[in-house]
């Protein structure tokens, strides 16, 4: 991997919080990572802190408030070291600290009941003043974007069609009906992580899409998953069970669920689309079969109107 400046100047930041001035560091390489380095996110941990810079075009005055919730809320969300981020090459930074993450390898481990309670935990938080609208729809209308990019091809037609049917607050068109709920933005199993590692209980991590919004987006991409085949009824059942048991208000507590998931499960279905056929096509490589799978579902979406369209055209 290159490191390029801004890489190299977290890596120090990162090792300048985890150390006080004038210690010398002997942290072997198990303790010196880079964790993520995207374009909306480059993230290193030193020992038992991480930085994080931020996507660029990330402002203060949407962070600080995501960064005050999540420090008011350390039973359910990874409280920062910092209330305030820094500024690094134009990029906000902020320092965490470091949690174990789910392991990919042990797929039986995947902590689905953790994940179902600490949402409805979240959801049941009365809204802080001053937090923005969650970022779901948007990040959704994003990855519809970039489709073009991907030139023109039936599973571009499949996507793009399923996601001319969905109402326009999930196209983050119009605002969300529900304006008064705190939801993560972004719930998949890497958001989760115990702390104090290796073996502290579960906490939700990376709040830059959390805000107000609707509550059944956050479980919406298991709900996809599980739709679409890819998530076995077992796994889906311990996690939609568990919510239900913190009294997480997205779902009713007994019965179909799908009514208040349907439309958020088919955006989160459509971003995945878009997302993987953008990827194959600069890849210049065929779809393989769980992007086909994602694909022959936004093809069967399209044909079908999402729940809260159909009973209102009722």
């Amino acid at each position: 991997m290159t490191v390029h400046p801004l890489l190299a100047e977290l890596a120090l930041r990162a090792a300048a919080r985890a150390h006080r001035i004038g210690t010398d560091c002997s942290c072997d390489a198990a303790v010196l990572a880079v964790l993520a380095d995207r374009p909306d996110a480059t993230v290193v941990r030193h020992a038992d802190t991480v930085a994080k810079a931020h996507a660029p075009g990330t402002g203060p005055a949407a962070l600080a408030p995501r960064l005050a919730a999540a420090a008011a809320l350390p039973d359910v969300l990874l409280p920062p070291l910092t209330p305030v981020p820094s500024d690094l090459h134009g990029r906000l930074v902020t320092f965490w600290p470091y949690g174990a993450p789910v392991d990919p390898a042990d797929p039986d481990a995947a902590p689905w009941e953790a994940a179902g309670a600490l949402l409805a935990r979240l959801h049941r938080v009365p809204a802080p003043v001053g937090l923005p609208p969650m970022r779901g729809p948007a990040k959704a209308a994003h990855a519809v974007a970039r489709l073009p990019a991907a030139g023109e091809s039936s599973a571009v037609a499949a996507v793009l069609s399923a996601w001319r049917a969905l109402p326009a607050w999930a196209r983050a068109e119009a605002p969300m009906p529900d304006a008064g709920t705190v939801c993560h933005g972004d719930l998949h199993l890497g958001q989760l992580v115990r702390h104090p590692a290796p073996g502290g209980p579960w906490r939700l991590i990376d709040v830059d899409d959390l805000g107000v919004g609707v509550p059944a987006w956050d479980l919406a991409r298991p709900a996809a998953w599980y739709a679409c085949g890819l998530l076995p009824p077992a796994e889906w059942n311990r996690f939609l069970d568990a919510y239900r048991e913190g009294s997480g208000p997205a779902v009713p507590a007994c019965g179909d669920p799908w009514p208040a998931l349907d439309v958020p499960a088919r955006a989160l279905t459509v971003q995945t689309a878009a997302r993987l056929v953008t990827k194959s096509a600069a890849q210049d490589r065929r779809l393989d079969e769980v992007e086909q799978c994602l694909v022959d579902a936004c093809a069967r979406m399209g044909s079908v109107l999402p729940q809260s369209a159909a009973d209102s055209a009722k």
